[in-house]
């Protein structure tokens, strides 16, 4: 499985390349065809879902989120979260914190899912 790596944590391409032994631009053409995204593009998205749970707990600025998960400007980092999540970030988070605490947010995810997803207890012990 592919997990996010942001900030310092991340190797270069350079060099994750050079320990499979191909070129750069070769594992960047890999990479896309085996995820649908280049690894610039990726580590972008990584660096923006850690922003929106750091964002949806509220301990933090903006600007200290922002540098957090590795973007160095503000703006950029804003333009970037706008254009992905459809919001500012701190439009982001105004939002999420008008949302009751009481309310698990797992609940809301499962409004989303089809009917038939949930089984009652006799399914579940047949199994």
């Amino acid at each position: 499985m592919l997990t996010a790596i942001s900030g310092e944590d991340a190797p270069p391409i350079r060099a994750v390349a050079r320990d499979v032994r191909i070129s750069p631009f070769h594992f960047i053409r890999q990479f896309e065809a085996l995820f649908g995204t280049t690894p610039h593009q990726f580590r972008i998205g990584s660096r923006l879902d850690a922003a929106k749970l750091l964002l949806a707990a509220g301990t933090m600025t903006v600007t200290e989120v922002c540098m957090q998960v590795g973007f160095s400007s503000l703006g950029t980092f804003s333009d970037l979260f706008a254009r992905r999540v459809g919001e500012a970030p701190s439009r982001y988070r105004r939002r999420l914190r008008a949302m009751p605490a009481s309310f698990p947010g797992c609940f809301g995810l499962m409004g989303g899912l089809p009917a038939d997803a949930f089984r009652n207890f006799r399914e579940a012990r047949a199994r």
